[in-house]
């Protein structure tokens, strides 16, 4: 049997039973990482001796009964920017290349305390400041369906890895659409929830008031386990809002019948590819066949959604990483004189070029004289946005349409233009304007092979409508 060709509830029934022991999965995980990493590049950090130690303990935890998760004994990725105490994190960055947290993030308590094991940290766009991640300072990650393409980012070591057998569940951090893309552009399955159902307290920051942690699975049903088990109030973040139980695998399995799914006719302007068009409208024929009622409907004012998210992300991230500064942590560049020319050289040095460019972005809209024009005009705009969704949902429970407007795009076709990277973020970064809970997952296939994905988009905190909805639809595809 090969393990990791299982989903991750299949492995964890199996571990119940007492079929698979955890050590026998973790190292199965770990033989796959170690034959299939040199082609995709998943990980930056690899955890086999954490990870097999930790085994031991889970599979004592499970036979006493400490642990009862759905998920408990399966080995997990982690994205390289959510803390993890003592082990490196490093965000993509040389800044942070050797910092190892003094504290878990919440997400991980979480993992920990459903029994699950982490096998690595995965690879990132530094800072998730990047749509394919090449801006990592450890190198592209590049994507199993195809290794001359790039997997999306930022989260793209997590998507990756789970589309190689990598990992069978992965954690993300969506700010605009960094969990969303590269499941699309790998054939898996991304949920970014609602801004504040998952505790930001560990993350570290790009911009504050868009991240937002999430999950990346073989399937839906995988996915909602792990978004289950990874929500809930924080006391530590001020924005985790005040629910204390998530219960998304109930949704699994329930009928679509009566749903209103509502397609705004802009999204399907030019810019996107005809394959991509066709599979999602297809799939919109799938959901009338299961009795959804789907119709066309103008949202104008996600038009000006990408503007608005790079300005506030920008300022936020201009703001954020000010505190790399080569004093408390972090890099610090070896030869200068005083302390401007420190903050100068190791800012400058331990920064990639990405980076570098949205901080000179964030810093100029902040500016005097420009933030009225750029920065207070971008939250209000954000503001109508988030009201223009508002009035969607008082018709619709769900929106639907594409993840991406491409399929892949070949490793270093965007990364020199980057208003290009900006761009192919068209039909995400709404969701995180609006705080909203969205699911990408595929729904084709393009001639050249490559996956094509769908979104789902719901009204706040209306994870189960699109994981009903997905689940729906991704047995229907299968079928």
């Amino acid at each position: 049997m090969d393990i990791t060709k299982l989903t991750a509830l299949e492995l964890a029934g199996k571990i119940r039973s007492g079929e698979i022991s955890v050590a026998e999965a973790v190292r199965a995980q770990l033989d796959v990482i170690a034959e299939k990493e040199k082609d995709y590049h998943c990980y930056i950090t690899i955890l086999e001796e954490e990870a097999l130690e930790r085994a031991g303990e889970v599979q004592e935890g499970i036979r006493t009964g400490r642990y009862t998760s759905p998920l408990a004994g399966v080995p997990v990725a982690v994205k390289d920017n959510i803390c993890m105490k003592g082990i490196k994190t490093t965000c993509g960055s040389k800044i942070l290349e050797n910092f190892r947290p003094p504290y878990d993030a919440t997400a991980m308590e979480k993992l920990y305390e459903a029994g699950m094991v982490v096998v690595g940290k995965t690879n990132m766009d530094e800072f998730a400041m990047g749509s394919t991640t090449e801006t990592s300072y450890f190198g592209a990650t590049r994507n199993p369906r195809d290794i001359s393409r790039v997997p999306g980012g930022s989260s793209g070591g997590s998507a990756a890895a789970v589309a190689a057998g990598e990992a069978l569940l992965a954690l993300g951090s969506d700010t605009g659409g960094s969990i969303r893309q590269p499941s699309a552009f790998c054939g898996v399955v991304g949920i970014k929830p609602t801004y504040g159902t998952v505790s930001r307290y560990g993350l570290i920051a790009y911009a504050s008031s868009l991240d937002q942690i999430g999950v990346i699975g073989k399937n839906v049903a995988d996915s909602a386990a792990m978004l289950s088990v990874i929500s809930g109030s924080d006391a530590r973040d001020s924005t985790s809002v005040g629910q204390k139980e998530y219960h998304y695998m109930e949704a699994l399995g329930k009928d679509i019948s009566g749903m209103r799914i509502g397609i705004p006719r802009g999204y399907f302007g030019g810019g996107l590819s005809e394959e991509v068009k066709s599979e999602v409208l297809s799939a919109a024929q799938m959901f009338r066949e299961k009795g959804a009622v789907v119709e066309e409907f103008d949202l104008e004012a996600v038009d000006y959604a990408v503007p608005a998210y790079y300005v506030i992300a920008c300022a936020e991230a201009s703001s954020n990483l000010s505190r790399y500064d080569g004093v408390k942590y972090g890099f610090r560049a070896k030869d200068y004189e005083g302390l401007e020319e420190m903050y100068r050289l190791s800012r400058g040095e331990g920064f990639g070029q990405e980076a570098k460019r949205r901080m000179m972005i964030g810093a100029f809209v902040l500016s005097s004289g420009f933030y009225d024009a750029y920065y207070n005009k971008a939250l209000k705009v954000k503001t109508v946005i988030k009201r223009e969704f508002d009035r969607a949902f008082l018709k619709y429970d769900l929106i639907l349409g594409p993840t991406t407007p491409t399929t892949a795009l070949k490793l270093g076709e965007s990364l020199p233009d980057p208003l290009k990277m900006y761009l192919g973020d068209i039909y995400t970064v709404s969701v995180n304007l609006a705080g909203l809970p969205a699911i990408s997952l595929p729904c084709g296939q393009a001639k050249n092979g490559l996956p094509i994905a769908l979104q789902l988009i719901g009204k706040p905190f209306g994870e189960k409508q699109i994981i009903r909805a997905a689940y729906s639809f991704e047995r229907g595809w299968a079928d």
